[in-house]
């Protein structure tokens, strides 16, 4: 077989499961999750004026006066507990191909930014910090949705749905729940079969929306999914 009759086995034969909807533009989170993500909210000056803004977790103590990018911070607080009818939202922009997580402070109509910072980098180390080992192996790219793939075996012919192990159904379904707390999603599976010392063969993308990954919950179901998919 070459590789063009390959690749026309598997453009007709390889299973899509979509979850319809676009990723969310915005996920609200609570101040524990910026600790997960590596970041203490502060209160003090920026640039002279009041605000709030974000730091290394506990890079900064009270009284520090420092500058960065040629802004000059000084740390009054650091916040604890988050002050009344004020939420954080964050959502991922894309700028010039590369993501970024954008964290705000919002109270009605007031937003602050809070947070700016490459999505891709703070989601490997956040994905290190909680051992979410099969993410970090998984991750190809992040946008607005991010491609996590995974691949086992020399490639082949894709078996249709009924022949499908119970490992792969299992992996499908419980991927269609998490998307649904997602929001969105779309997995693209590939299942050769088994060789010969009967290891499954088989190559899976699956999209998710990258805000939804800085959700503890659906990163740690994703990756156990991932983790029993072998």
């Amino acid at each position: 077989m070459d590789l063009l009759q390959l690749r026309e086995l598997q453009a007709l034969n390889t299973l899509v499961f979509e979850t319809l909807g676009q990723p969310e533009k915005e996920r609200e989170f609570k101040l524990k999750s910026l600790k997960r993500w590596g970041f203490d909210l502060l209160f003090g000056k920026k640039d002279g004026q009041v605000t709030f803004f974000t730091a290394e977790t506990g890079k900064r103590d009270v009284g520090d006066k420092y500058e960065e990018e040629d802004i000059k911070y000084e740390v009054e607080e650091i916040i604890h507990e988050l002050p009344k009818n004020k939420k954080i939202f964050a959502h991922i922009e894309m700028i010039q191909g590369r993501a970024y997580l954008i964290g705000e402070l919002r109270e009605v109509e007031e937003n602050i930014e809070i947070l700016r910072v490459p999505a891709g980098a703070v989601l490997l180390t956040y994905f290190k910090k909680h051992k979410l080992h099969h993410l970090i192996e998984a991750l190809r790219n992040v946008g607005t949705a991010t491609e996590l793939v995974k691949q086992r075996g020399q490639e082949g012919k894709p078996v249709p749905y009924e022949q499908l192990p119970n490992v792969a159904r299992r992996f499908l379904r419980g991927a269609k729940d998490v998307e649904e707390d997602a929001g969105f999603g779309r997995v693209a599976l590939s299942y050769w079969g088994e060789n010969k010392d009967g290891d499954a063969r088989f190559r899976v993308s699956w999209l998710l929306p990258t805000i939804a990954l800085f959700d503890i919950d659906i990163a740690e179901k994703a990756d156990k999914l991932l983790a029993a998919f072998k």
